[in-house]
Order: C-alpha cells, then sequence, then structure tokens
C-alpha cells in the first residue's frame, strides 16, 4: 500500500516566497498552478487514487480538485497535515521569518503563533502516519515543509546515522510528487518523531537553541522558487 505526498500547486504568495500559515486566509491557486494541475492531473490519475486527503488550506483542497478532473472524488480534510502557523511574520517574506529562526531556533514560537517549527513538522508527522488506516493508494495534498522533512530523512538515512536535522531544508518544488510504501513511511516516520524528541530534550538541557554555522549559510542562499510539476518514484 502506498501513500503519494504532494505539496500544493503555486499560488502568488509560493511564487513570491511569502508565507501563509493561517488557514482563514482566503489564498487560492495562482493561474500557474491551475494550469500545472491541469498538466499534471495524468501523472496522479494513473496510480488511481482510493483516497484523497488535503489540509484545511483552499489551496491544497484546490489542487486536489483540480487534479482528480471529473472524478468527483471526497476529500478527507485534515488539519494535522496544516501549514506553520507563523504568527506576527503571516503574510510576509519567508527570508524574515527565517532570520528570526535562525536566532531564536527551531523550538521558540514565533511571536503570535500556537507553535514552533519543530511543533508543527512533529504535528503533520503524526497526521501523516494517522492516514495509513486509510484505503490506499492515498494522496495527500499538504505543504513544502512536510515534504521536504520527508525527503532530508529519506536521503540522509542511506548514509548512516548521526546526521542532525536541519532548520532549513532544500525547497520541494510545487506539485512535487512522491510515493511512500507504508512501511517506509512507518519507518521514516518514526525516525523522525525520535528525531525531534531527542533534539527537543537536547535542546532543554542546554537551556536554549544555539545557532549553527550551516543554518547562517543557508539562509544566505534562498533562491527563488519555481513553479514546476516534478515526479519522483519511491526509490528517488
Amino acid at each position: 500500500m502506498t501513500t503519494y505526498l504532494l505539496r500544493h500547486a503555486s499560488t502568488c504568495y509560493s511564487a513570491t516566497h511569502r508565507v501563509n500559515g493561517d488557514p482563514k486566509v482566503d489564498l487560492s491557486l495562482d493561474p500557474a498552478g491551475r494550469v500545472a494541475c491541469r498538466t499534471g492531473g495524468g501523472v496522479v490519475a494513473a496510480v488511481q487514487p482510493g483516497t484523497w486527503v488535503a489540509s484545511a488550506f483552499a489551496r491544497t483542497s484546490e489542487t486536489a480538485r483540480l487534479l482528480m478532473g471529473d472524478a468527483d472524488r471526497p476529500i478527507r480534510v485534515e488539519p494535522a497535515l496544516n501549514e506553520v502557523d507563523y504568527g506576527r511574520f503571516e503574510g510576509g517574506p519567508f527570508t524574515k521569518y527565517a532570520r528570526w529562526l535562525v536566532v531564536a531556533g527551531p523550538w521558540a514560537h514565533p511571536p503570535g503563533a500556537a507553535e514552533s517549527q519543530r511543533g508543527a513538522v512533529r504535528r503533520m508527522l503524526v497526521g501523516l502516519r494517522g492516514m495509513l488506516h486509510l484505503p490506499s493508494p492515498r494522496v495527500v495534498v499538504a505543504h513544502g515543509l512536510l515534504a521536504a522533512v520527508l525527503r532530508w530523512r529519506r536521503r540522509t538515512s542511506r548514509d548512516g546515522p548521526g546526521r542532525a536535522m536541519p532548520i532549513f531544508f532544500d525547497e520541494v518544488p510545487c506539485l512535487y510528487l512522491v510515493g511512500i510504501e507504508d512501511d517506509e513511511l512507518e519507518r521514516l516516520v518514526g525516525t523522525l518523531l525520535d528525531d525531534l524528541a531527542a533534539e527537543e530534550q537536547e535542546t532543554v538541557a542546554a537551556g536554549g537553541w544555539s545557532s549553527r554555522p550551516e543554518d547562517e549559510r543557508v539562509l544566505a542562499t534562498f533562491d527563488e522558487p519555481s513553479v514546476q510539476l516534478e515526479e519522483t518514484d519511491s526509490h528517488a
């Protein structure tokens, strides 16, 4: 059984690297995103989805609807898959939030936010694991961070243990699609949750987060996001 996870199609925010972690903000797909969904719909239809799941954001449900075309299947809305709560950074440039994150650390709550970055990642992972009882194949339309974290852990697990989780992950393009078999997904999520628990304990024991040089270097190399359809298979 397989889960096909993908990031939603592009919006005017993602195209300009602005953040939106509030599902009440009315943010639909931009024209390029809608076109990309129609172009890529055949790729998703080919897996013959048994279940469609989306976060509580309009852009994920809209992506799912456009990808399924005339199929008109029900969409299960799962708030546990929602984007990070950015607090006072809502609607602003990602780089402004990122600079704060390097200093405050990923376990700190942004001013006005209900959760930290790491807390959001943990919530998403638990929510994704909770989808495994649903009929397969499952198409889960969520946000870039969840896909990026899973892709990072999948790649680094091949290098063996010992890789510390970064603050920043390589950006996952809009409509990036990856299939993960259930046993691998269970393993990846379990490993990541263990990583988060260990890091949280270390952060508390150290009395706070210490900025890492690699985080500063990554922050200085952010590029403008591209709008594209990228596919991977379960071995990518």
